[in-house]
């Protein structure tokens, strides 16, 4: 038993490639029928004409998601908006809420400062 060389398994393989050719060349063609034939095309045509129909309505439809992520996108960035100035217009009334808080608290302390200021005065006027 030999080993093939590659001139031997090349030489194989081509003889096994044109046999596989005469094979498919020796099939005797059927005589094709016109009318089988306009059938056949007509079907093909209707098939064609149904697909890009369905490409056509899904690129549609495609179109019409991505408006609508779009428009959804859009509403969501509107909502944050808002609710970023409701906390802001919030934040700002609650400063100035504070700052009247701390205002009102300083002229109490101040005003009983100086009521004590005036008591003591007025003790020390008693007793002259």
């Amino acid at each position: 038993m030999s080993i093939p060389n590659h001139n031997e398994r090349r030489e194989a393989a081509a003889a096994a490639k044109k046999a596989m050719l005469e094979k498919f060349k020796n099939k005797a063609t059927a005589p094709i029928d016109t009318e089988v034939a306009a059938q056949r095309a007509a079907e093909a045509k209707a098939r064609e004409e149904k697909r890009v129909a369905a490409e056509q309505k899904r690129r549609e439809r495609v179109e019409l998601e991505k408006l609508e992520r779009k428009l959804a996108a859009e509403e969501k960035a509107r909502a944050e908006a808002e609710a970023q100035r409701l906390a802001a217009e919030e934040a700002e009334r609650k400063r100035r809420e504070e700052a009247e808080a701390a205002e009102i608290l300083a002229f109490e302390q101040k005003a009983r400062r100086d009521l004590k200021y005036a008591a003591r005065k007025a003790r020390a006027a008693g007793k002259k």
